[in-house]
C-alpha cells in the first residue's frame, strides 16, 4: 500500500509557484514575438517575391518536420561550436519563438488566404497601398478566422515548454525536477506540477476567449 505524503510538497509549495510564474512569465513572451514572426512569415509567404516566398518556406517545412527537442538542443549545445554561447532561458525562448513561428506561420497564411480578393481589390481601386490594405482589409479578419487554431498553438506552446527543463532554463518543470531531487516524492510532486500545468492551460484559454470576445464582440463564453 502506498502512502501519499505531500507535506514535502507543500513545505516547498512557494518553489512551484515560482516555477510557474516563470512558465507564464516564458510563455508570455515567446506568444509576443511568436505572433510577431508569424504574420511577418505569413506576409512573405503570400507575398510575390519569390526568394522570401522559398526561404520562409523552407524555415516552416525544416521546424515543423523536427523535433523541438532536437531544435533546442541545436541553439544550447550545437551554437557554441561555432562560437555563439546562449544561456539557458534565452536559448529556451529563442526555440519557443522559433518553433511556434513556424506552425503560426502557416495558420496566419491561412488566415490571410481566408479574405475574399474582391476585398482587396476593392483597396486597391481606392487608391490604398500594400501597407493599408494590409492594415484595414485584411490583417483585423483573417485574425478573426484564424484566431481558435492560433490560441489553440499558444496554450500548446506553454505546455511544450516544459521540455526547456532539459538544459536547465528556470520553469516549472525544472522546479519540479529540482524538489523531486531534493524529497524523492516523485509521484505527489508531478502530480502536483500536473494540476499546475492544467491551472495554467485553463488560464490561458480563459484569456483569450475574454479576449476573442474584446477583439471581435464575440460573447466571452463562446
Amino acid at each position: 500500500m502506498y502512502h501519499f505524503n505531500f507535506t514535502p510538497v507543500f513545505d516547498n509549495f512557494d518553489l512551484l509557484l515560482y516555477g510557474a510564474w516563470l512558465t507564464v512569465r516564458l510563455s508570455f513572451a515567446a506568444m509576443v514575438l511568436g505572433l510577431v514572426v508569424s504574420v511577418l512569415g505569413a506576409v512573405a509567404r503570400t507575398s510575390r517575391f519569390r526568394g522570401l516566398h522559398w526561404i520562409v518556406g523552407a524555415y516552416v517545412e525544416v521546424i515543423r518536420n523536427t523535433p523541438f527537442l532536437v531544435q533546442i538542443f541545436f541553439l544550447y549545445f550545437g551554437l557554441p561550436a561555432i562560437g555563439i554561447s546562449l544561456g539557458p532561458n534565452l536559448a529556451a525562448l529563442i526555440a519557443l519563438v522559433v518553433n511556434v513561428g513556424a506552425y503560426g506561420t502557416e495558420i496566419a497564411r491561412a488566415g490571410i488566404e481566408s479574405v475574399p480578393r474582391g476585398q482587396v481589390e476593392a483597396g486597391r481601386a481606392l487608391g490604398l497601398g500594400p501597407l493599408q490594405i494590409f492594415r484595414y482589409i485584411i490583417f483585423r479578419p483573417a485574425l478573426r478566422n484564424v484566431y481558435p487554431a492560433l490560441t489553440s498553438q499558444f496554450i500548446y506552446l506553454m505546455l511544450t515548454s516544459s521540455v526547456v527543463s532539459t538544459i536547465s532554463a528556470n520553469d516549472l518543470a525544472s522546479a519540479g525536477a529540482d524538489l523531486n531531487a531534493k524529497t524523492f516524492a516523485s509521484f505527489e510532486i508531478y502530480l502536483v506540477v500536473t494540476a499546475l500545468y492544467l491551472a495554467l492551460s485553463l488560464l490561458f484559454s480563459g484569456l483569450f476567449r475574454a479576449l476573442q470576445g474584446a477583439l471581435f464582440n464575440y460573447p466571452a463564453s463562446r
